[in-house]
């Protein structure tokens, strides 16, 4: 039995949980309760209602009542108000109300930086991009940089304005739930940023298991291991897999392989309900079967395997074989900026490749109820039903097709977006009716607020507004090459010592998988034809004699939060040489 050693971290004001060497601690930081608690006071929001639920309700005039985060009822508005809400005013939000967008794929941290554009050449697996000179240039080495960098103080200045920076970007697009950034800290401790959009790798919640995204490096080496990790575990694993494209007849394409090697034996895979694959770009239609019959998901990048591979998953098979799908926006340098991007970008590949192959109310529910049932959420969330919690998006407009008007909503149709109940974006008027008006912005010239108070706040993170950390970034982003090389100079400041046995203050970083090793990957990496020969990817550690980044960095521009205040993000698709036509010159109707 392994000792226990507990730190009180004051960058994050959590208990974070080291293990003794046999366990790597990835993810385990606890807090007395969850990191959405339900509280919240009681609300009676009205307009046209899509409940997501099994025999997907609409309710064209209907009130949804909350009290404590959680959802009380969702009735026609001629019915009597429920018990305790005689005095509750009923708010006309004039649009349509769904459940909050459960986002299943994100690299959060990466959000920062602008699309690669256009992508230089069309790649076919996961391991070749990484090996390009732009990737180091435009995405690895400014990360390095914005995830390893201290100011005089020895303080990671830039962090906490990245953390609200990229937050609050999901929230513009109307995501309440997405994937976590992940920390390290420099006594040896990870754990995962705690903050308002809920965090599918960590919630302290036992309604709300926490899906897990990595894996430890023994595990995913060893396909038994591999297995016996999946079957003792209740929570959803969302593991990277074949990543690239397998064209038909190519049966042995490196992305597949990936796939082929999760076979344990004849008719045994380490794939299990609790497994979903992000990507699943190389598989094919026989391999659905397979996980279909294993009981796996998928997760769905649309755009993402669009401007890397020129092709993405084989969905429509997928779905005729029975394996259930979520969707995710995977990061800023080859995808949509939000999940409600991603939804654009899956309706135009529905209609003009698959020819219709998904209906748009099929894909809200990717959004929604398939992908809480994905994580094991789907009876907390997923759906607006009494008892579940109330994570709900409001966009304007309350005529049409409400899966339509949604896939094509414009940034600036959200009007509100609640999260266990509190008002955290919306339009003026409706945040002030709700009491909580927090901080001005605009999006695509429009006025919005933004309301970050939460009891439970990272407290850097907390006294950080989204002015502030526009304005921090921005100058990081333009003094690139000066930031390098104040990293490549060691600062005597920093590593003079008072006494040779004092503790170093514990300070935090970024742990970026996709540049270096964390002791957990993302991608199994298990062998195919004996113990040697790893299918996953080489690691993506930068080389020794590679060229310091002062030299090659230059000023990049910071990623606008949303498409209506990026002029150049639908011209940057446009002439992207690997994305289908009706996609490039489709989707900007769609903004």
């Amino acid at each position: 039995m392994t000792h226990t050693q507990r730190h009180w971290y004051p960058l994050t004001g959590i208990r974070s949980v080291r293990k003794g060497s046999t366990a790597p601690a990835t993810r385990k930081a606890r807090r007395a309760g969850p990191i959405d608690p339900l509280t919240g006071p009681k609300l009676a929001l009205a307009g046209r209602v899509v409940t997501m639920d099994d025999g997907f309700t609409v309710k064209p005039d209907a009130v949804l009542f909350i009290d404590h985060g959680a959802i009380v009822a969702v009735q026609d508005r001629a019915q009597p108000v429920p018990s305790g809400f005689d005095n509750v005013a009923v708010i006309e939000t004039g649009g349509t109300l769904f459940p909050g967008l459960i986002e299943l794929h994100n690299h959060l941290s990466y959000n920062v930086l602008p699309l690669w554009s256009p992508v230089p050449k069309l790649f076919q697996h996961r391991g070749q991009w990484p090996d390009h000179s732009d990737y180091r240039k435009l995405i690895s080495g400014p990360m390095s940089v914005v995830g390893k960098y201290r100011d005089a103080d020895g303080q990671p200045s830039l962090l906490a304005p990245l953390v609200r920076y990229v937050e609050c970007k999901c929230l513009l697009g109307g995501v309440t739930t997405s994937q976590g950034i992940m920390l390290s800290s420099n006594a040896g401790v990870q754990r995962f940023y705690r903050g308002i959009v809920r965090n599918v790798e960590q919630t302290d919640d036992s309604d709300l298991f926490e899906a897990q995204g990595r894996i430890a490096d023994v595990d995913a080496r060893d396909a038994r291991s591999f297995l016996a990790r999946l079957e003792k575990e209740d929570s959803c694993f969302l593991l990277h897999l074949s990543e690239g494209v397998t064209k038909s007849g190519q049966a042995d394409s490196v992305a597949r392989r990936h796939f082929l090697a999760l076979q344990v034996a004849p008719n045994q895979w380490a794939i299990n309900d609790r497994f979903a694959a992000i990507h699943a770009a190389g598989l094919l239609p026989e391999d659905f079967d397979v996980l279909a019959r294993h009981g796996g998901a998928m997760v769905w990048s649309p755009l993402s395997n669009l401007l890397l591979y020129g092709a993405t998953a084989r969905v429509d098979v997928a779905k005729q074989a029975g394996v259930r799908i979520g969707l995710g926006s995977d990061w800023s340098p080859s995808g949509s900026k939000n999940l409600l991007g991603e939804l654009k970008v899956a309706w135009l590949y529905s209609q003009h490749v698959l020819h219709g192959g998904f209906s748009a109310r099929e894909l809200v529910a990717m959004a929604t109820r398939d992908a809480a049932a994905i994580l094991k959420w789907h009876k907390a969330l997923g759906t607006l039903e009494p008892g579940k919690r109330a994570d709900v998006v409001v966009i304007d407009g309350q005529t049409g097709d409400p899966y339509q008007a949604l896939i094509q909503a414009k940034e600036t149709a959200i009007q509100l977006v609640l999260i266990n109940g509190i008002a955290r974006y919306g339009i003026p008027e409706l945040m002030r009716h709700l009491g909580a008006t927090g901080q001005a912005l605009h999006v695509g010239g429009e006025q919005r607020r933004l309301f970050l108070e939460q009891a439970t706040a990272d407290p850097d993170v907390a006294n950080v507004s989204l002015r502030a950390a526009r304005k921090v970034l921005r100058k990081a982003f333009h003094d690139l090459p000066k930031l390098a090389r104040e990293l490549e100079t060691p600062r005597l400041k920093n590593i003079r010592r008072t006494a040779v046995d004092a503790p170093q203050p514990v300070i935090w970083s970024l742990a970026l998988d996709e540049i270096q090793a964390t002791g957990v990957d993302q991608r199994p990496r298990l062998p195919l034809n004996g113990p040697r020969d790893f299918t996953g990817s080489k690691r993506p550690l930068l080389r020794a004699a590679a060229a310091p980044l002062s030299t090659i960095l230059e000023p990049i521009t910071l990623d606008p939060l949303t498409v209506a205040d990026d002029p150049g993000f639908l011209t940057a698709i446009a002439n992207q040489p690997n994305v289908p036509d009706p996609i490039r010159t489709g989707l900007a109707e769609l903004y």
